[in-house]
Order: structure tokens, then sequence, then C-alpha cells
């Protein structure tokens, strides 16, 4: 069986390497297993949107028709950190067995979310402050000298100079992938937001900064070169909440905003009006 200190190791591995991860450890039996038995799953190299498929799972509950149970909520742990019944970890799971009912406490570990900011202008340097402090890996790309540098962006985690006819060469993009195009022209925005949409898997964010025309043009100039309309759903542009941004700074807030809007849920709507307290309690 996994010692608690294998399956430290194993999990710290999967995160640094960018897997995410998930733990499982029996806590009570109804056969003769006894407590204390884990298992470990890594999410590997399944098929696009079916994180569960590439899963490895090692270790045992020692029992194999419990490992077999177990071994499906883990995976499904890791494919969308929830659990059978649609709970979220961590947490204990009870699962049944013709053996009887048993308890899993399970885990989930996953890297931080990236997001890539392309261009080094006014707009990126607060939003790379606030995305570090929202828990985002940032990194910053520019093709020009003295734009990302370690002076101007000293949360950002990678400062690449890059070709924005190839912007991506260095830069794996995945599922945890959050692109932000703040690049100083249309040209480049569209070659960068071409090369984005052939990711595969898709990024969980492709947001592109620009006036109505600009983004129109872009959409148009996307159509034109036969992108499909399922990839063109995944732009966000204009990019940001409506809050009426207009400094660097403000729009960095409007940015932020619809990542964490993207990252954890929700409409955008202001917490007053969903809440409506005034009219629930006062009858106003």
């Amino acid at each position: 069986m996994l010692t608690a200190a294998q399956a430290t190791r194993t999990l710290a591995a999967a995160v640094r390497a960018g897997s995410a991860a998930a733990v499982a450890l029996m806590v009570r039996s109804g056969s003769d297993a006894e407590p204390g038995g884990r298992m470990v799953a890594i999410a590997g190299c399944g098929p696009p949107g079916d994180a569960a498929a590439g899963t490895e799972v090692t270790g045992s509950l020692g029992d194999a028709e419990l490992d077999h149970v177990a071994e499906k909520a883990l995976r499904k742990a890791v494919a969308d950190d929830r659990g059978p019944d649609g709970e979220r970890f961590p947490g204990v799971v009870t699962l049944a067995t013709e053996a009887g009912s048993f308890d899993i406490y399970v885990e989930t570990h996953r890297p931080d979310p990236e997001l890539v900011i392309v261009g080094a202008g006014h707009v990126a340097i607060p939003l790379a402050r606030m995305s570090s402090q929202i828990g985002f890996r940032v990194s910053v790309l520019d093709d020009r000298p003295g734009f990302a540098t370690r002076e101007r962006f000293p949360e950002a985690a990678r400062l690449l100079p890059v070709d924005f006819d190839r912007p991506f060469v260095d830069v794996p993009l995945h599922s945890r992938s959050h692109i932000v195009l703040v690049t100083r022209g249309h040209r480049y925005d569209y070659t960068c937001l071409a090369e984005a949409l052939e990711s595969n898997p898709p990024p969980a964010y492709i947001g592109m900064i620009g006036s109505r025309r600009r983004v129109r043009a872009t959409y148009v100039q996307l159509i034109a070169d036969g992108i499909p309309a399922e990839r063109l759903a995944r732009i966000h542009a204009p990019i940001g909440l409506d809050i009426g941004a207009e400094t660097p700074e403000e729009i960095a807030v409007a940015v932020a905003g619809e990542l964490v809007l993207v990252r954890r849920g929700g409409s955008g709507t202001p917490l007053s009006d969903l809440e409506r307290i005034p009219e629930r309690f006062f009858g106003g």
C-alpha cells in the first residue's frame, strides 16, 4: 500500500508537472479491508475534454472490489472536482459495494491556472499584478526589447521575447491556459488569436482588447479564413466586464473580474441586485 509520504510525493510531482491529481484515504470500511489504505489518481493525456480517460491510478484500499469503485470516484474527482453525487472536495464520500458501504476521504490538487498576457503595454502591467494576486501563474510576451522586463513585471513567472507571428512556440497552451491579447495592433491581435484558436485542447479563456470596430474587423477576417463558428464562440471580445473602465488600471480590474467569473462561475450581476434585501425583508 502507498504510505502517506509516498502519496504526498506523488501528488507534489504531478502538480509540479502540470497535472491534476486526487488522493483517496480509507476512513471506514464495510468489508474486511482495514482503514488507512490510499489511492492516488493523476490526470494524463486522455482525449480532449475527457480528463478521466487518461488518468493513471495507483495504490490500493486493500480490496479489489473497493479499489474498482473508488477508482471510478477518483477519476471523476480528477476530471471535475466532484464526487459521484455532486459533492465537492475535499470531503468524505460514501460508496457502496456488495460487501457493504465504505467511506473515503478525497482531496483534489490542481496546478495554478496560467495567464498568458500577449503584449506588455500599459494595461498589461496592472493586469499582471492583479492576476498573480488572485492565483494565476502569469507569463508576459512581447516582441519589443525593454517591454517584457522584470522591472515592469516583478510578479510574472515568465517574461518572454516572442515573434507575434508565432507567439506560443515556447508557451505550451492547455486547458488551464487563459490568454489575454493586448498587443499594439490589429495585425498582431489577429495572428495571435488565430494561433490560440488552433490549440487542442482549447484554452480556458481567450480574450482580446479593442474597440468594437477593431474586434469586428478581426471576426470578419477569421470568418473569411474559414474559422468555424464554434471556435469563434470561445473568444471574449471586447474583453472584460462592463464597469465603465477607462484607465489601464480600471481596464485591468474589468479583465480580472471576467477571469474570475470564467474560473469560478457566476453571472457578473451585482450581488445587491441578486439578493434584493430591501424587497425581501422590508417590502421595498
